[in-house]
């Protein structure tokens, strides 16, 4: 036994080498440290024992039992499937950089702007000044007085000129047409201040592949938006397409679905760069993300959910009725509120009038009447503006005083459906005025800016309580992820723990049993 001892203090410094070093790592290791040169006698698995439940020599153990081996197979294949999975990676991050966010809510402010802005433009009758559609050269102003008079001579060929401005001078033309030159200059911006920042996003990797497809959708539709005010605009310049005599207007169908399409677009916008900031942030935190997102798809707070989906939808609608107002001067008719005339609604024969329909057998009459007639085009408006303010009371009422849903929500969400409640207060308030007031330039444009705000609050609520499957699934697949990363660590520590074992072993030699 004496012999045995001092070859086996030189074969410990050795044994922590072979024994306690991964498959992978061994072969960046010392050429020396693999070649261990061990005096063996045939009695020493008998008289020798260590405190792992392993044997220290794999000559005498077979090496499907010893579960160093197996450890270190196990985290030797797991950095090969790592190693695998960064092969593997594609073109397209996983999710969004927080900068794609911040440039797509800068680009809904940018639409919200021009909404604001072609209001004005509406109210102040400046949209019909432009006759003509150039999306490249009609990017400068005329810059000589011969430029002017020729769009002037184009402007007094326009019925709105024949019938409401005969007596225009060019001083005030020149107003008119700076103000719809100014809006389809702001339309430019937005679409290239979004298109080409989009393909540098893409190029530069910065945004995953399906918001990628998202951002193609967003610029179809920014180049569908534009096609849109010119045939709105073009409606406009022809009198075949309203009474003669009457008020030269654009159609109101057309003037429904060019709205229609901003608010959509904003929408996108918004709604996408929520997204991605939402997302960023519950996946810097999986554990707590994931824990956020499983309480808010608890059935407790499902009813709230749906409500607010609902009351998204209710103020789109609400707001595409008021496009139809704006389109046929609906405002300036029954000027109370809320009566209308000597009840709360226009006798029957005013409001399905024969006068609209276009067919004999007047099957046309019911919807062409909602759509065309100006008495019930506003009493439609009305009838969704006072349902959607009751509906938003409603589920403000219900979060505030029913007991399981009040202590389920969270207190963003609570916010958020304060904040709807004072924005949809505020509608109401401009909505009676301009209405009252007979449709004046400033309230009339603060209502429709107003209409944007309440959409986007109830986008905003959206998003604080709306749980999307892909996120859900993203932010379980990092959980998982993070629990990989955590059963490595500790198996870590064990191999530490075995280090120091070893260490004591070689300072004070093998227990003899």
């Amino acid at each position: 036994m004496a012999s045995l001892l001092p070859g086996l203090r030189r074969a410990a410094p050795r044994l922590a080498s072979d024994f306690f070093i991964c498959h992978h790592c061994q072969k960046y290791a010392r050429p020396a440290a693999r070649q261990i040169k061990i005096p063996r006698k045939t009695n020493l698995s008998r008289t020798i024992r260590f405190n792992s439940s392993a044997a220290t020599f794999p000559e005498l153990v077979p090496k499907k039992t010893s579960p160093l081996s197996s450890l270190s197979q196990t985290i030797s294949n797991a950095e090969k499937e790592r190693a695998k999975g960064g092969a593997k990676k594609g073109f397209f991050p996983e999710t969004p950089s927080n900068t794609v966010a911040y440039w797509l809510l800068a680009s809904a402010g940018g639409v919200f702007g021009i909404v604001v802005f072609g209001g004005l433009t509406r109210l102040t009758e400046s949209g019909l000044s432009i006759t003509e559609w150039k999306p490249v050269t009609g990017s400068l102003p005329p810059l000589s007085a011969s430029d002017w008079a020729s769009e002037f001579d184009k402007y007094r060929a326009s019925p709105e000129f024949k019938l409401l401005n005969p007596h225009m001078t060019l001083e005030e033309f020149k107003k008119i047409y700076y103000m719809e030159w100014g809006h389809r200059l702001w339309g430019r911006f937005v679409g290239l201040s979004f298109v080409l920042p989009a393909i540098y996003f893409v190029s530069r990797r910065k945004v995953s592949a399906n918001m990628s497809l998202r951002l193609l959708g967003i610029s179809g539709l920014i180049g569908f938006q534009g096609f849109l005010g010119w045939y709105m605009v073009k409606s406009g310049l022809k009198d075949d397409l309203f009474a003669p005599g009457s008020h030269p207007r654009v159609s109101q169908h057309r003037l429904t679905a060019h709205l229609g399409a901003a608010f959509i677009c904003y929408t996108a916008m918004l709604w996408n760069g929520l997204s991605i900031l939402r997302t960023n942030a519950l996946l810097s935190h999986p554990a707590r993300g994931l824990a956020q997102l499983t309480h808010l798809s608890s059935p407790s707070l499902s009813v709230f959910r749906n409500s607010v989906a609902g009351l998204t939808l209710l103020v789109f609608t609400t707001a595409l009725s008021g496009g139809l107002v704006a389109g046929l001067d609906a405002g300036l008719i029954y000027n109370e509120f809320p009566r209308m005339g000597t009840g709360f609604h226009p006798p029957k024969a005013e409001l399905f009038s024969p006068f609209y329909s276009r067919k004999s057998d007047q099957s046309d009459l019911v919807w062409r009447n909602m759509l065309e007639n100006p008495s019930t085009v506003q009493l439609n408006h009305r009838v969704l503006a006072t349902t959607t303010f009751t509906a938003i009371l409603s589920l403000w009422a219900y979060s505030r005083f029913n007991r399981r849903l009040r202590g389920a929500l969270p207190n963003g969400a609570r916010k958020g459906m304060l904040g709807v409640v004072h924005l949809v207060l505020l509608q109401v308030t401009l909505g009676i005025s301009t209405l009252i007031y007979l449709v004046p330039v400033p309230l009339a444009a603060a209502h429709q800016a107003g209409a944007l705000a309440l959409l986007t609050g109830t986008l905003v609520l959206g998003s604080r309580v709306w749980v999307p499957r892909r996120l859900m699934a993203l932010v379980r697949q990092r959980v998982r992820q993070a629990s990989a990363v955590t059963g490595a660590g500790k198996v870590g520590l064990g191999k530490e723990a075995m280090k120091s074992d070893l260490s004591a072993l070689r300072r004070n030699g093998p227990p003899v049993l």
